[in-house]
């Protein structure tokens, strides 16, 4: 890959994504609705946040299209939908976990 074909935007829209993995509640928020479907109360359960505060990092996360909803009722289940962000997202697990064991 040559550096100089990554324009300005493209290295925007890049780094934004990187961003989005930065808080270890939107980390752990993702891990979660990898393989399954969750709402806000099941996530807030799991992860040991607040809804309200769940709720945030969901908005944020839909905003950059690493999280999609499915409305079914009152209730809206969250999903990572997008296969680049699955295969991005635990090629980050393995390779931490892979440095860990070393």
């Amino acid at each position: 890959m040559n550096p100089e074909f990554l324009d300005e935007h493209i290295a925007a829209h890049i780094a934004e994504l990187f961003r989005s993995f930065s808080d270890t509640s939107r980390v752990r928020i993702i891990y979660a609705i990898l393989d399954q479907e969750l709402n806000t109360t099941g996530l807030s359960e799991l992860i040991g946040l607040t809804p309200s505060a769940v709720s945030h990092h969901l908005r944020g996360l839909r905003q950059m299209n690493i999280v999609q909803g499915r409305r079914e009722g009152k209730e809206v289940y969250y999903s990572v939908g997008d296969p680049h962000i699955v295969a991005l997202f635990q090629q980050g697990v393995e390779h931490v976990r892979e440095k860990r064991i070393r």
